[in-house]
């Protein structure tokens, strides 16, 4: 097994918290390697079919984990994605799973188009806190952190604490 001299972070989330504005700005500010998901099975055409239903298509989740394999070994990688339970545990040194109120994240999903189920669904998953159970179930407790994202101030305070955590991980690793 590869020795990595760099973390991989996991950053997930409802659509609409906030995911890629933080991962391409960490990016910026640490020289780790940020990928999202969507834009890649796009390039990819890694997709599995059309939903009529969420007028979106349906992610290929074993062609995205075979497209990203050899990167993450490497470590180093933000990953950005809305999902995250089929994204193998052992890839991951962090998650922060990105959390938004709902009346911010019904704003910024509507001003994106969303509508009707689709703008309904995420508002909800938002509440139910779906995606951080999922990530909960999916990797070790220890690692999984909520990070609010509502105020422009919540973005500068969430990227000081995810740099000093890789700071603190580098130190204890290399």
């Amino acid at each position: 097994m590869k020795i990595m001299k760099r973390p991989n972070i996991l950053l997930t989330g409802t659509p609409g918290v906030g995911k890629t504005t933080l991962g391409k700005e960490l990016a910026q500010r640490t020289g780790l390697t940020y990928v999202n998901v969507g834009d890649l099975a796009q390039e990819g055409q890694l997709f599995d079919g059309f939903d009529e239903e969420y007028q979106c298509p349906v992610l290929d989740e074993d062609r995205v984990v075979d497209e990203l394999e050899d990167k993450m070994g490497d470590g180093g990688v933000i990953v950005d994605y809305h999902g995250c339970d089929f994204f193998p545990e052992r890839w991951f040194q962090i998650v922060f799973v990105l959390r938004t109120d709902n009346t911010n994240l019904y704003s910024r999903l509507e001003g994106r188009g969303y509508t009707g189920k689709k703008l309904q669904d995420n508002v909800q998953c938002e509440i139910f806190q779906t995606i951080y159970e999922e990530a909960m179930e999916a990797y070790k407790e220890e690692i999984v952190h909520q990070l609010p994202s509502n105020e422009p101030e919540d973005l500068e305070r969430n990227l000081e604490q995810v740099v000093q955590w890789i700071e603190q991980w580098v130190k204890d690793n290399n």
